[in-house]
C-alpha cells in the first residue's frame, strides 16, 4: 500500500498538472461514469492529501475522495497517446497531462461532512501544515501495543505504513516489540521528528530512501532497492552499519524487521 509520502506527491503532482485549465473527466471501464461526469469540465481548485487520503476539490462539484488501498494506482501518462490498457476507473486530464486510477479502494464522490468523518478519524500527518507533534506523542503514548504496531495505527500517525515503521525504529535504535506506552517523551518526539524529515525526503525523491547520505552519497534518489534501506526486506543480509544479521519478526500479524545489534 503506498505511504504518505506517495500520496502527497501525486496531490503536488496533480495540482502541477491539471490546474488551471477545465479538467477532461470520464471513466473508460465504465464503473464511475456517473461521477465523471460531475466532473467533467470543472477546474481543479486543490488536490491535498491526509496520510492515505487523497481530496480533489474541484469548482462546481463534490469532492472527490481516493484511497488507492493495497492494489490501487493514479498513474500519469502522455496525452498524446493514452491508451486504455487495466481496469482504468477513472481517467483526468488537463492540458498538458492525463491521470488514470485503478483498482483503488475509494473512488466516491463526498461533500465536506463527509471528509470531516474520514479526517478525523486520522492522526497527525507530518507533512501537513496542522499535523502536531504533542499529538501524536500524546496518542503514541497511549499505546499498550508494540511500538511497531502503533505506528501502523492512523489514530496514532497518519501515512506511515510498513516499510517507514520498520525503518523508523532501526533509526531509533528501538526494538520493534517494544511496547509504545513505555516510551519516553523525548523518544516518541525523536519519532516525530523522523517521520517528518523521512517523508519530506520521500516525497521530493518519490521512493523511500531512509539510508544516511554519508553511507550511500549525495544521490540517493539514484542507489539500488537494495542498499536505500537499513531493515526492511532485507532478513538474512547483513546489518549495512554493524554487520548483524537482519530478522525477520512476526509482530500483531505483521512482518517486521530488526536488528538484534542496533535495535537491542
Amino acid at each position: 500500500m503506498p505511504e504518505g509520502h506517495t500520496i502527497h506527491r501525486l496531490a503536488k503532482d496533480l495540482n502541477k498538472t491539471l490546474r488551471p485549465a477545465k479538467v477532461t473527466a470520464s471513466s473508460p471501464q465504465g464503473p464511475f461514469a456517473e461521477g465523471a461526469a460531475m466532473l467533467d469540465g470543472k477546474k481543479l481548485r486543490e488536490a491535498e492529501a491526509w496520510g492515505k487520503h487523497l481530496f480533489l476539490d474541484f469548482a462546481g462539484a463534490p469532492l472527490l475522495h481516493i484511497h488507492l488501498g493495497l492494489i490501487g494506482k493514479l498513474r500519469p501518462k502522455p496525452i498524446e497517446t493514452p491508451d486504455d490498457e487495466g481496469a482504468i476507473r477513472l481517467r483526468l486530464a488537463g492540458k498538458d497531462q492525463l491521470w488514470d486510477l485503478t483498482g483503488p479502494m475509494v473512488c466516491a464522490l463526498i461533500d465536506d461532512d463527509d471528509a470531516a468523518k474520514v479526517t478525523s478519524k486520522l492522526g497527525p500527518d507530518p507533512l501537513r501544515r496542522d499535523g502536531k507533534a504533542d499529538e501524536f506523542v500524546t496518542r503514541l503514548l497511549k499505546k499498550k501495543v508494540p511500538i511497531s504496531a502503533a505506528l501502523l495505527d492512523q489514530k496514532v500517525i497518519a501515512g506511515i505504513g510498513n516499510v517507514y515503521r520498520s525503518e523508523f525504529c532501526y533509526l531509533a535504535g528501538i526494538d520493534p516489540n517494544t511496547p509504545a506506552n513505555s516510551l519516553d517523551e523525548d523518544t516518541a518526539r525523536l519519532l516525530w521528528d523522523m517521520a517528518t524529515s523521512q517523508l519530506k525526503q520521500g516525497v521530493k525523491l518519490n521512493r523511500i530512501v531512509t539510508r544516511d547520505p554519508k553511507e550511500v552519497g549525495t544521490s540517493a534518489g539514484r542507489i539500488g532497492n537494495d542498499d536505500r534501506l537499513y531493515v526492511y526486506k532485507r532478513e538474512g543480509q547483513e546489518c549495512h552499519r554493524c554487520g548483524d544479521e537482519i530478522r525477520l519478526l512476526e509482530i500483531a500479524k505483521r512482518k517486521a524487521w530488526r536488528c538484534p545489534t542496533c535495535q537491542p
